[in-house]
């Protein structure tokens, strides 16, 4: 059943949703999450096994914005981590009663610690860290804790600016995301900059595959020069990066005009440097926002496994989450978890439509394929598809029909790439003469996930 999160009736009727009078406030914090080199292995996210961390280079951190009506609250927070499984999640919100509602984000970044459990030493043993998991839980929660502590009266504008430059798309066909929208904070009295958030849908892995060295990658100097040059908080989020968007291969140079090579922090730096550069631009042509009031809707719903290579891992215990059974309903009448997963089974997640006033905010559990949010999926399709005929998904952007709209990834889950079902490719022939099947699928719980995800989203933006 549709859980519709309505902050009114969570407030039990006891004040209207919206008044006339109402003041959106809202407040920002942040907390160091960086683990500790030296007592144990802290293994790499993103990329291959056993990529050991030797030192910290830059800091993991959670960043939260509280938003409130003055008599209710709505948290959201990114990690700079490479993803947080639903349970996780569920974890943090138990630490936060006092909120309707809290978004748990991770900005996918390939440089961190394992948070999933899929790039320990072995294919048999998980990259995670129990303690280390838990102060992951324990400081997303506290950030949006000391965030909802500093609530200051607020007015909002939002602006968008593009530049597909500053994208790479890993596979055919190419469609680019190329997006990025920031809402900026500031006091009606002092008229300084509050905070700012920022949203743009990239892969955070500019350090490659070889680097050691803990890092939050772009994201990192985007926040940094950010807050340098504004004086104020910001919060990152990642979009739809699934496809795959990303920085490697993205020509960047220096101020002398020297071309920057992958996998270096100078690139890395100057990278999030530019997206800062993307941001500013945005705001220049930005205008005011109301936030004001607030809708949430969520629904629990399930999704199937099929791919194989996850099944065994939850056998041999590299991936901690629970399945349960499947037998083709989405919104089962009871959720029946199985210790069985060479069966049909599917894992538990959540997909989310968050309404601030004009913003509309698609909460997407994954790696989303552009294709799907943009209304670009392929067709004619190529035949080397493997499904040719599949449908076409509802997109979720046209799901979207207020004013503003934006995209937060790995939202409240992490289950790989949603790919349209119609560009899904793991048998041969393989679509565009490729010799080899694309990477996307093996990263993917199956083809039917795409398909149930949109489907869901818009019963969620049609209801009423």
């Amino acid at each position: 059943m549709t859980r519709l999160f309505s902050l009114v009736l969570l407030a039990g009727m006891a004040f209207p949703l919206f008044a006339a009078d109402a003041q959106l406030s809202v407040g920002f914090a942040e907390v160091d999450l960086s683990p500790t080199i030296g007592k144990k292995p802290v293994y790499l996210a993103g990329f291959g096994l056993n990529r050991k961390a030797t030192k910290v280079h830059d800091p993991i951190m959670a960043r939260a914005v509280v938003f409130s009506d003055g008599k209710q609250k709505i948290g959201f927070v990114c990690v700079d981590v490479i993803g947080l499984f639903l349970p996780t999640v569920e974890n943090v919100r138990k630490q936060l009663p006092g909120f309707q509602y809290v978004l748990v984000s991770s900005t996918h970044n390939h440089e961190g610690p394992d948070t999933l459990g899929l790039w320990g030493a072995t294919y048999l043993s998980s990259g995670v860290d129990p303690a280390y998991l838990k102060s992951v839980e324990d400081g997303a929660a506290k950030a949006i804790l000391q965030a909802g502590e500093k609530l200051v009266p607020v007015r909002a504008e939002i602006g968008t600016a593009k530049n597909g430059d500053l994208l790479h798309d890993n596979r055919q066909p190419i469609v680019l995301h190329d997006e990025v929208v920031v809402l900026r904070f500031t006091s009606p009295e002092t008229k300084k900059v509050a905070g700012m958030i920022v949203q743009w849908n990239c892969h955070p892995e500019t350090l490659d595959d070889k680097n050691t060295e803990v890092s939050a990658d772009f994201v990192a100097s985007t926040v940094k020069t950010l807050e340098k040059e504004h004086q104020c908080p910001v919060v990152y989020f990642n979009g739809s990066v699934g496809g795959l968007m990303t920085s490697l291969k993205v020509e960047v140079k220096n101020a002398a005009g020297v071309l920057l090579q992958d996998g270096t922090f100078e690139k890395t730096e100057k990278y999030g440097e530019l997206v800062a550069g993307l941001a500013n631009q945005a705001m220049k042509s930005a205008g005011p926002v109301n936030l004001l009031p607030f809708d949430v809707r969520t629904r629990t719903m399930l999704m199937p496994v099929d791919n194989s290579l996850y099944k065994i891992g939850k056998q041999v215990g590299t991936l901690n989450r629970a399945m349960y059974e499947w037998k083709g309903q989405p919104v089962p009448e009871a959720f029946v978890e199985t210790k069985d997963v060479m069966a049909a089974v599917a894992v538990k997640t959540e997909v989310g439509r968050i309404r601030l006033g004009e913003l509309d905010i698609a909460a997407i559990p994954g790696e989303i394929y552009p294709e799907l949010v943009l209304g670009k999926v392929q067709d004619p399709v190529d035949p080397g598809a493997d499904f040719p005929d599949a449908p076409v998904e509802p997109a979720i952007y046209a799901q979207l029909k207020n004013k503003h709209r934006m995209l937060i990834g790995l939202a409240n889950d992490e289950l790989g790439y949603f790919i349209p079902k119609r560009q899904w490719d793991e048998k041969a022939p393989y679509c565009y003469g490729l010799k080899k099947a694309p990477y996307g699928e093996i990263n993917s719980i199956g083809p039917e996930a795409a398909p149930l995800l949109c489907q869901a989203f818009k019963e969620l933006a049609e209801k009423k």
